[in-house]
């Protein structure tokens, strides 16, 4: 369901760069595997495809990511590189691979350089698109406005999804050094980060201000780097939208599944299955029963985020993280209303016993159906608040420990309006909606302008300094006060873990709070 929700939530981003004409200037930057040319804009300049590492194909199928070849001359780089191989996701807004065939060979990345020439290094901004770690792409994300505007050097990448980046199995653990197997596309990801700190300083950027930042699965992938010791030294500075603290299975657990998911293809052992075609392991990896998710290791995701957070075992940067105030209605609409069966008042109890159990009762209780517009408002509060709001307070509040933490919540109720859903209750400020808002996609109302402004504001100051900031916006103080983003007024909360019952979620949370 959330992967469904996904693919609406992306509506209005764009994919390439629109085309500019070209300056009469050069676009030629020389990084360490060789020169690259892109194109020349009037707002930015983009650098598309990019090799960060070297296609993981063949023997290097379930391996972890090299270093890409060297190439002489100048290689062009106005095109996407291919996307990962993953299924069609395909909305009324495009495809959210982009541009480009999927294909395992796809580690490359992109770069968005303002157009205007600075004296001084800009700050950097990688940014790591979600999906469920089974979709998606950096492409489809234009960072050319962003970059534009916040004065910063914005990249986005590709990494290995679905069954290609995340399989687990007891053959390619025996192959390991470390005894461990998954978590391709999170290496994939630091592969990315460490071609960051090596070669943007050609574009501009500086090496020494580096922020990850990313939504959904991208936001928990800010959150399980910001833990893992492979990515010590790769970021300076932490955002995470939508998607920190959620836990993660044990590599016992995705090994035991990736067996039984292996021995569905006939294959035994690990020499089977690189011989398989692509196709045939992305029709296969197509199952219900399988989660194509990062695993806790031991090594490169050492505990539990919440368990690394809480002993104060991840990297001291600057965090800035939080949710939309409706994350959970796109979840509902998607399952219900555009499924053509919307959620009825005799429904909505029925729907809640059978996701929560023994816990239907105490659930319906703090959330009865005469607190709420309609029932999709009802489940859509459940899942936004137990699947996001409370997980992501109480990484906020652990964090707030050892370093400087901020949280915020996005408010804008009519986030989506432009989209004109046919959709039966109001969909609010639902998952993924403040993307556009802040890549600078925003053509709304008056206060939806000025709110975008602020929120890319924000961001783009806390990459440069740690500390958000946005000109004619109300201070952002830390944790536990919540900056919560609306158009008719930014405002501080400090009764978030109450208003989302963070009690019902997580035991003991509010009275820590």
């Amino acid at each position: 369901m959330l992967a469904s929700a996904l693919l609406l939530s992306a509506a209005g981003l764009g994919t390439v760069p629109a085309a500019a004409a070209p300056r009469a200037d050069d676009t030629t930057v020389t990084t360490r595997y060789g020169q690259v040319r892109g194109t020349a804009g009037e707002r930015a300049d983009d650098y598309l495809g990019i090799p960060y590492a070297a296609p993981p194909v063949g023997g290097l199928r379930w391996k972890p990511p090299t270093a890409p070849a060297r190439w002489t001359g100048v290689r062009d780089v106005r095109t996407p590189g291919n996307p990962c191989m993953q299924t069609n996701s395909s909305t009324p807004w495009g495809d959210l691979a982009g541009p480009g065939t999927p294909s395992e060979d796809c580690l490359y990345l992109n770069v968005h350089v303002p157009a205007e020439r600075s004296l001084r290094d800009r700050p950097v901004m990688v940014w790591v698109h979600g999906g469920g770690f089974t979709i998606g792409s950096g492409t489809f994300y234009d960072g050319g406005e962003l970059a534009h505007r916040g004065d910063v050097v914005v990249v986005t990448l590709n990494y290995r999804l679905g069954a290609f980046g995340y399989l687990a199995h007891p053959g390619l653990a025996g192959e390991s050094a470390d005894g461990v197997s998954g978590n391709y596309g999170l290496l994939d990801q630091q592969a990315a980060l460490r071609w960051v700190r090596q070669n943007i300083a050609a574009f501009g950027g500086d090496p020494g201000n580096v922020t990850v930042f990313g939504e959904s699965a991208g936001g928990g992938s800010v959150c399980q780097h910001l833990v893992s010791p492979g990515a010590t030294g790769l970021f300076d500075r932490a955002i995470a939208q939508s998607g920190c603290g959620f836990p993660l299975p044990t590599q016992e657990s995705q090994q035991r599944n990736g067996a039984s998911w292996a021995g569905s293809l006939g294959c035994t052992d690990v020499a089977c299955l690189r011989g398989k075609p692509a196709g045939e392991l992305l029709a296969a990896s197509v199952n219900p029963t399988a989660r194509w998710v990062p695993n806790v290791d031991g090594r490169v995701v050492p505990l539990q985020i919440a368990d690394a957070l809480e002993s104060g075992r991840f990297h001291r940067v600057p965090v800035l993280q939080g949710t939309t105030a409706d994350e959970g209605r796109l979840t509902v609409a998607s399952t219900y209303d555009l499924a053509g069966r919307p959620l009825t008042p005799a429904g909505y109890p029925v729907a809640v016993r059978a996701l929560y159990g023994d816990r239907a009762d105490a659930i319906l209780a703090r959330y009865p159906l005469s607190g709420y517009g309609t029932p999709a408002e009802a489940l859509g509060a459940i899942f936004t608040d137990s699947q996001f709001a409370c997980l992501q307070s109480r990484s906020a509040r652990l964090m707030a420990g050892h370093t400087r933490s901020y949280q915020y919540e996005f408010a804008d109720p009519g986030a989506m309006d432009h989209l004109d859903l046919p959709v039966s209750f109001p969909l609010g400020a639902p998952h993924g909606s403040e993307i556009r808002y802040v890549f600078g996609g925003v053509s709304g109302t008056p206060a939806q302008n000025t709110l975008a402004d602020r929120i890319l504001g924000y961001w783009t100051t806390f990459a440069r300094t740690g500390i958000p900031y946005a000109t004619g916006a109300p201070r952002w103080n830390q944790y536990p006060k919540v900056q919560v983003l609306a158009p008719d007024a930014i405002t501080a909360s400090t009764t978030f873990p109450e208003d989302h019952r963070c009690d019902l979620w997580l035991p003991g949370a509010a009275a820590r709070s």
